[in-house]
């Protein structure tokens, strides 16, 4: 299949009522609202094709954009393409779903990341603490630096209530991923969630949403998920 192909496609599973969810999030227009779950099909008849992801995620269609992160090869990016596509990258969906899922899969993830979170730009800063969480969650505990990852709790612990409304989910969301993927470091997790508290987050013309990484990690507990490690990252 080629570009054009696959853009005909996505605009025929689109729905209005997708579409208004989506821009209600944060996408905006060209975009055909097409659910996550319908583009399944097309993407097991195309599998990996990098050359075409590209075409796609640079269209600035929301829906191509978001298909091009499912048939990438991040075995065939660099770093610097990933700085392309955290540039593009103009809400948390496309920043944290696409660019810091697909980045999860390379050699050089916490290299990238690293530098997000430093960045004080507060999408590349949500799409690194995002993409320790999608990291944390599916590879093995010995490939992470214990003293490294205690040392970022440390940072949200401090600076968590005074980041930008994004990063401030993305880090709730980290320690929360400690806490149950992360099995050397899960008590100081729980003390971090505590000592945090709830985290308010506020939405464009919606109601402020409360986090509370405390309750998320002891409802995982109890229902049995503690070390639970996800098999692929990418759908």
């Amino acid at each position: 299949m080629d570009f054009e192909m696959v853009m005909k496609e996505l605009e025929a599973l689109g729905t209005e009522r997708i579409k208004k969810t989506y821009i209600n999030n944060g996408a905006h227009d060209p975009l055909f609202g097409v659910a996550t779950g319908k583009m399944k099909p097309i993407a097991k008849k195309i599998k990996k094709n990098q050359a075409l992801a590209e075409q796609l995620y640079a269209s600035g269609n929301y829906d191509a954009m978001y298909f091009s992160g499912i048939i990438a090869d991040p075995t065939e990016m660099t770093a610097e393409d990933f700085e392309r596509w955290i540039d593009k990258a103009y809400f948390y969906m496309l920043s944290d779903y696409v660019v810091a899922v697909t980045l999860s899969e390379t050699d050089f993830a916490q290299v990238v990341a690293d530098r997000w979170v430093a960045s004080d730009e507060e999408l590349k800063m949500s799409a690194g603490w995002s993409c320790y969480c999608w990291l944390l969650g599916n590879r093995p505990d010995d490939e992470f630096s214990t003293s490294k990852i205690a040392d970022m709790l440390n940072q949200v612990e401090n600076t968590i209530h005074d980041s930008p409304d994004r990063t401030k989910s993305a880090m709730n969301n980290f320690i929360y991923t400690v806490g149950i993927s992360y099995l050397p470091l899960h008590e100081k997790a729980l003390e971090t969630a505590k000592a945090v508290g709830p985290v308010e987050v506020k939405k464009d013309k919606k109601k402020s949403s409360i986090l509370l990484a405390s309750e998320n990690i002891q409802k995982d507990i109890d229902r049995g998920r503690l070390g639970f490690k996800r098999k692929h990252v990418r759908c």
